[in-house]
């Protein structure tokens, strides 16, 4: 799910809107697995991090 997680919102990027929803979409798919959203954390910081830090911190901080 993680490797799915990465490949999609790479190829949303592009658009804030879409990158938050699946964005949302993967946490919540992920939130039992603690190891899993802490790595797609970091993932989505270290990738898109420089664009979408605000969105970001807010998906994170609400799961």
């Amino acid at each position: 799910m993680f490797e799915l997680s990465k490949s999609v919102l790479t190829k949303v990027s592009f658009d804030s809107s879409l990158f938050e929803k699946e964005l949302r979409k993967f946490i919540s798919w992920l939130e039992n697995d603690n190891a899993q959203v802490e790595s797609l954390h970091n993932w989505c910081l270290d990738n898109y991090g420089h664009v979408y830090k605000d969105l970001i911190s807010k998906g994170f901080s609400k799961q």
